[in-house]
């Protein structure tokens, strides 16, 4: 029997107080045993010297086997008594007496190793029993504290993420696991309300759209006379608002992808993603006449090209939008410090450091949550996402003058063109910005 099977079957499903108390009781017992075993064969041998030194010799006199040693023990003591045993016959006579108390010494170490061994037995098995009972006792003191954290957890729900357990006494691994299990409830707490605030946030957010088509078409419908221009009028206004609505949609997507993780990382560079981004918002630039500067150098590291394209328009395209007239957008990317990096910086309104991190929050806008028809609200907390999927870094900082510097970093990963893949790598699949 295998030692795992052995210890499931004496466990079985015994409480964790009972192992403790078996455990104590297992360890008291053979560490006793040991310390029995060992005072036992000390002693054995301490007697065992004793018993030689007092009996050098142990050979019998011949006249042993003629009377046995019972009489030769009288006639010697008679005999020596009398003064009638002289010469050889007397030295036989003094062995005879030194063998017989070598014979009664090794009675009476056998008798005393005998009761020695006993009541140790006797002293080890009611100690073990009074260890198993003080383990059991004690582990009721020692689990306690895990009775505080499995009634948090059972009280814990959705709407009951306020308990807390609080565990004091010193820092040892118990009050590890509860300030561990309170953190954990704090990160619950957190998330909870940050997906009912993003639950609120969408609704209203894809609401606004929906009741100005509604309303549109409502006015529109009301009119008696109604011309070809106010109808085509109508149609541009609702076909701004499903894009605004299909925008939204298609950010909440690619947020929930990025949040579900990578399922798979292929070789990229965010120097392309990088410059597909300054293309795609060049229009927007020129019509505000921002100015983008590039300086942009190889970045190469692995993850999902989609998202890592997603995450960099996102910057140029925020940059470019929360921008101010005539201003201007440096986008940047190479390695540092063993690292990949892209990095926006961009001109505009100036941004409070109380407000830096909501802005990478869902539906969060520097002066309002409504939206001003700038976007929807998700870039940032997009960009976000796709980096703690990625493992990456984010860093945000507010210039003095007004505007943003935010950088993005990723493991740099050196990697080789595979032979049957064309130069430009797979194909891309393309997101609205």
């Amino acid at each position: 029997m295998s030692i795992p099977n052995l210890h499931r079957r004496i466990l079985g499903r015994r409480s964790v107080r009972t192992r403790i108390a078996l455990a104590c009781a297992g360890l008291f017992l053979v560490t006793g045993g040991i310390l029995v075993a060992a005072t036992y064969t000390i002693v054995a041998r301490s007697l065992s010297n004793v018993a030689l030194t007092d009996t050098e010799s142990k050979v019998a006199p011949s006249i042993v086997g003629h009377v046995g040693a019972a009489g030769v023990q009288k006639f010697c003591k008679s005999g020596l008594q009398a003064g009638k045993i002289v010469g050889s016959l007397a030295a036989q006579c003094k062995k005879v007496f030194a063998s017989a108390a070598g014979f009664g010494a090794s009675y009476a170490r056998g008798r005393d190793l005998h009761e020695l061994l006993l009541w140790s037995l006797v002293g080890l098995g009611v100690a073990t029993v009074v260890a198993g009972f003080l383990g059991w006792a004690i582990g009721w003191r020692i689990l306690l504290p895990l009775q505080k954290v499995t009634g948090a957890a059972r009280r814990a729900s959705q709407e009951h993420l306020d308990e807390r357990i609080r565990l004091g006494g010193p820092q040892d691994e118990l009050k590890d696991l509860a300030d561990t299990f309170d953190d954990m409830l704090n990160r619950l707490d957190l998330a909870f309300a940050s997906q009912r605030r993003f639950v609120a946030n969408a609704s209203h957010e894809l609401r606004t759209p929906l009741t100005s088509m509604r309303t549109l078409i409502d006015v529109a419908l009301a009119k008696p006379a109604r011309n070809t221009e106010q109808l085509e009028a109508v149609v541009r206004q609702v076909r701004e608002a499903v894009d605004q609505s299909e925008a939204i949609i298609d950010g909440l997507l690619t947020l929930a992808r990025s949040d579900r993780g990578l399922t798979s990382r292929e070789p990229l560079d965010l120097e392309a993603a990088a410059q597909d981004a300054i293309d795609q918002s060049g229009a927007e630039a020129r019509a505000s006449d921002i100015l983008i500067e590039a300086d942009l150098s190889a970045a190469p590291t692995l993850g999902d090209r989609v998202l890592v394209e997603r995450l960099a328009a996102n910057l140029v395209d925020n940059a470019v939008r929360y921008n101010v007239p005539a201003g201007w957008v440096q986008v940047e990317t190479g390695i540092d410090d063993g690292q990949s990096f892209l990095s926006v910086t961009n001109s505009g309104p100036v941004v409070p450091e109380a407000k830096l991190a909501s802005l990478f929050e869902p539906f969060t806008r520097l002066d309002e949550r409504v939206n001003d028809g700038h976007g929807v609200g998700l870039g940032l907390s997009i960009v976000a996402s796709v980096v703690a999927t990625h493992r990456g870094q984010l860093d945000a900082e507010a210039l003095p003058g007004g505007g943003l510097k935010i950088a993005v970093r990723f493991p740099t990963e050196e990697w080789r063109q595979p032979e049957d893949q064309p130069a430009g790598g797979p194909e891309r699949a393309a997101l609205r910005s």
